[in-house]
């Protein structure tokens, strides 16, 4: 049976949650593989709108096991409010929701020296949410980090906490100075985060092959997106996680033969929150934020808008491997008169079709244009593709030709209803056009 990965092809924010949702009831098992919670997915189900930027959104259907990776960084308190704020509506997550013991857990000093280092960048700002997803991954590369199952570890937690406390402390006292954090406090603190999640620290990883091994189907989600990745990405504007389908299996602990398909979540616009380049970005917007709702789930600050740009989407098929796209907020393009796809890059007036590697290269680019012209009309109540208006078809028809693969999904609103599953990646069953 299949294991599916769905991933973000742009800055994030591109409808993840929607399309993860869509395929969890097919899904036994739904893996968060990589990231904190500086990143978070919006499920409209019915009139209720659920925000989850730890939990996976396959939490939402009673079914499904729900896994936390290793390739994770987890603030505790963070996803305890989570369960409690899900417990509280209804949906209970004891006996389905399960974390790894190797991710790493997020600590105050995280949180701090990540504001503190972000004041100090200058000219390199690069708009982190300030969660401290960013240090926990350094604590990890400097193998100094502590992971859930050492957390929960009474004859193991205090000792390291000590250790590393006291380095964090020499850093925050000397180099910034700030005052010391109190290591009873944090012993205290922590130690009782570590008997609320106790329960739920599994071998996650033995579970997810044990899954595979029964031909169970198995949906791995991925967080932000590909060019956010800390390799691939627009560095330095990028996190501190792989975020393409490759590093979303090893935060799962798979291997890539292991996937079956790859779903590349687009929107049918292009969008990034924070500073670093985006080169099709129209200052003044051919969007309001409002109507479209382009604000950042996690940090709440207005997205930056620029149309479809194809030879980024062209880069996100290659790094990913990506078998088809969901096209999400074709909708929102419902009132636009003519649409533009970039279909090229001009720098320094030499026409290019590839991304440059620099961020000083990026920001050099003119988008060269090719003009579609619009609908006029709205799209949001449509079942099937050939009920859709000819431009509208048109345009994703050109959007396939340019990236290479079919699209498999398309998505006309927030709400479950509004999508047409064009080809079912777990049933494999296509729609009636």
């Amino acid at each position: 049976m299949p294991s599916v990965v769905v991933v973000g092809t742009q800055w994030g924010d591109e409808g993840k949650g929607k399309i993860i949702d869509l395929f969890t009831g097919s899904a036994q098992h739904i893996v968060r593989a990589q990231g904190g919670n500086n990143a978070g997915h919006t499920i409209q189900i019915g009139d209720l709108e659920y925000k989850l930027h730890l939990i996976p959104s396959g939490i939402l259907h009673p079914n499904t096991q729900c896994y936390i990776g290793a390739g994770t960084v987890i603030d505790p308190k963070v996803l305890i409010h989570e369960i409690k704020s899900l417990e509280e509506r209804g949906i209970d997550t004891k006996e389905r929701l399960w974390l790894s013991p190797a991710a790493h857990v997020i600590f105050p000093y995280h949180c701090l020296l990540d504001t503190l280092l972000e004041a100090k960048k200058g000219e390199r700002f690069i708009g982190t949410t300030g969660r401290g997803i960013g240090p926990c991954y350094v604590d990890k590369a400097n193998r100094i980090g502590i992971r859930i199952g050492e957390l929960v570890r009474n004859d193991l937690f205090p000792k390291l906490l000590k250790s590393v406390l006291t380095l964090k402390n020499e850093k925050l006292t000397k180099l910034y100075n700030e005052a010391a954090l109190s290591y009873e406090l944090l012993l205290e603190e922590y130690s009782s985060y570590a008997d609320t999640l106790r329960p739920y620290v599994v071998d996650v990883e033995t579970r997810i092959h044990e899954a595979l091994e029964k031909g169970e189907n198995i949906l791995l989600e991925g967080a932000q997106g590909t060019f956010l990745d800390i390799t691939v990405g627009t560095y330095p504007y990028v996190t501190s996680s792989n975020t393409t389908a490759s590093g979303i299996c090893v935060g799962a602990g798979i291997g890539p033969r292991a996937i079956d398909h790859v779903i590349g979540v687009i929107k049918a616009y292009t969008t990034r929150v924070g500073n670093g380049p985006l080169p099709s970005e129209e200052k003044n917007s051919f969007l309001d934020h409002q109507s479209a709702r382009e604000f950042g789930t996690t940090t709440g600050r207005k997205r930056r808008i620029g149309w479809f740009d194809a030879v980024l989407a062209r880069t996100a098929v290659r790094y990913n491997s990506l078998d088809s796209l969901a096209l999400t907020k074709l909708d929102i393009l419902d009132n636009q008169e003519t649409i533009n796809i970039c279909v090229a890059y001009s720098i320094d007036g030499v026409r290019t079709e590839h991304l440059p590697t620099l961020s000083c290269d990026i920001e050099k680019i003119i988008p060269i244009y090719e003009t579609l012209p619009g609908w006029l009309t709205t799209t949001e109540n449509i079942t099937s593709i050939d009920a859709l208006p000819p431009n509208a078809r048109a345009y994703l028809q050109r959007i396939e030709q340019l990236c290479g693969v079919p699209i498999s999904v398309l998505s006309l609103g927030p709400e479950r209803e509004k999508t047409i599953i064009v080809n079912d990646p777990f049933t494999h069953e296509v729609a009636v056009r």
